[in-house]
């Protein structure tokens, strides 16, 4: 069976702490669901903490978790934005971004330094965030006849897909919502029924 399932934080920002040699390292982790949030939230950032030295982040997106990159912001490569990268992947999360807010103590940590601060301060964001499986979901919009009410409400309750919008009058219509596993035979069913899937 093909997994209909993702894991992402709720809404809710995780925030992290840690500190190393007097430098400070500030996470956030947030639920996105664009490349357009990331670049607003990244950019937020930016303007809050601009008197930071760095601002590097990672992020993923899509259930498939194949769109991500990462940014070390002018940290040495692959210092800041893998490690943050790499804490999402260990927990198998996606529509996530991290943001690490570094101010600089004065005192060099060198690579190895910087890969553990990012990667701890990352942990410690997730840490203080709410993790939660949720369903990919197949959408499907129907368009029927009033008197096959009866017959689309059956197909409804059997398989108790979740009613995003509906709207009766002489044609009716609605839209719904059902985990993709589940979804060929949802539209199976309202086909059997003779109902037009728009």
């Amino acid at each position: 069976m093909e997994n209909d399932e993702f894991k992402t934080i709720t809404t809710q920002i995780g925030e992290g702490y840690y500190t190393e040699k007097r430098s400070k390292f500030l996470a956030f982790a947030h639920h996105v669901e664009s490349i357009d949030e990331v670049k607003d939230i990244v950019a937020s950032y930016k303007k809050k903490y601009f008197d930071a030295r760095h601002v590097c982040f990672a992020y993923m997106l899509g259930a498939d978790r194949k769109e991500f990159r990462v940014n070390d912001d002018g940290e040495p490569s692959s210092t800041a934005g893998k490690p943050i990268l790499g804490q999402i992947n260990s927990h198998e999360l996606t529509n996530i971004l991290i943001v690490v807010v570094r101010y600089y103590g004065g005192v060099n940590l060198g690579t190895g330094g910087l890969i553990v601060a990012y990667r701890e301060a990352s942990a410690d964001a997730l840490a203080h965030s709410v993790i939660e499986t949720r369903k990919i979901e197949d959408i499907i919009y129907i368009s029927f006849a009033y008197p096959s009410m009866n017959a689309v409400m059956k197909v409804v309750k059997d398989m108790s897909p979740r009613i995003i919008s509906q709207k009766f009058d002489n044609t009716c219509e609605m839209t719904l919502a059902i985990r993709k596993s589940e979804s060929d035979l949802l539209r199976n069913r309202l086909n059997s029924a003779g109902i037009s899937l728009i």
